[in-house]
């Protein structure tokens, strides 16, 4: 298995590394988690019926998470021209298939053309190509996105707080340290793919909306502010292939 920092810790994982070799690596910057719950009646319409609605504490949770990517490429290779830095907008929300559990993404816009195209190649993911700019501002970040009229997302937001780990237990980690993710495979089978990375440096964070449409274009019914914010400044990630799980 080819080194990479990512690997340095392992041991906070739920389960064992894949014993094949890893496929993609990213550095993710300046993410924010937005959070909101949301009764699992109101996912289930969108979600396998393979795939268990997680909950916590009988909630379940959907999240909005802006971001941008740098360091993006295969095991072997440099990089990816002309697709090794973009800008990512995700919604997203939690599921598990026996004891695994993960996240499952109900829309990604990305900058990029080519690194959307290789997403939905290699992932199946629903990844869209949007405009999208960010820009930071001392500690803040100046953030926008739009994939058309009704799919949009503008905010200026930054950390209030000192990095830490989140607690085992926590609804923190439970929302955060997840090491794979599920997408959709051939007619009604699904693929996943394991994620590593070191546990999340999470800060509390703060955030001034003036434009958020991706839970309303995802068809899920929250509005309202968000009822948890976190930013993290940096992490690196390794991402394996995807394979067949049912």
């Amino acid at each position: 298995m080819l080194a990479h920092p990512a690997l340095e810790q392992v041991a906070h994982r739920p389960w064992p590394l894949p014993s094949r070799d890893w496929l993609l690596r990213q550095v993710w910057h300046d993410l924010l988690f937005l959070h909101w719950p949301i009764e699992a009646a109101l996912l289930r319409p969108w979600i396998p019926g393979a795939l268990a609605i997680d909950e916590f504490s009988g909630s379940a949770w959907v999240a909005v998470t802006p971001f941008w990517m740098s360091g993006i490429g295969f095991r072997k290779w440099p990089g990816v021209p002309l697709a090794s830095r973009f800008a990512e907008l995700n919604v997203r929300t939690y599921v598990r298939l026996a004891d695994r559990p993960g996240v499952w993404f109900f829309s990604l816009d990305a900058a990029s053309r080519l690194g959307v195209f290789g997403a939905r190649l290699l992932y199946g993911l629903p990844y869209r190509t949007a405009r999208m700019w960010h820009r930071a501002l001392g500690e803040e970040i100046l953030y926008r996105s739009e994939r058309g009229p009704r799919a949009g997302f503008e905010a200026r937001y930054g950390p209030t707080g000192p990095a830490a780990y989140s607690n085992p237990g926590s609804l923190e980690h439970w929302l955060t340290e997840r090491y794979c993710l599920y997408a959709p495979g051939d007619g009604s089978r699904l693929r996943r793919a394991e994620i590593h990375h070191a546990p999340w440096p999470l800060q509390p964070a703060a955030a001034t909306i003036t434009r958020n449409d991706m839970l309303k274009a995802a068809s899920l019914g929250v509005a309202g502010p968000p009822t948890l914010l976190h930013f993290s400044r940096r992490l690196e990630v390794v991402i394996w292939p995807a394979e067949r799980v049912t």
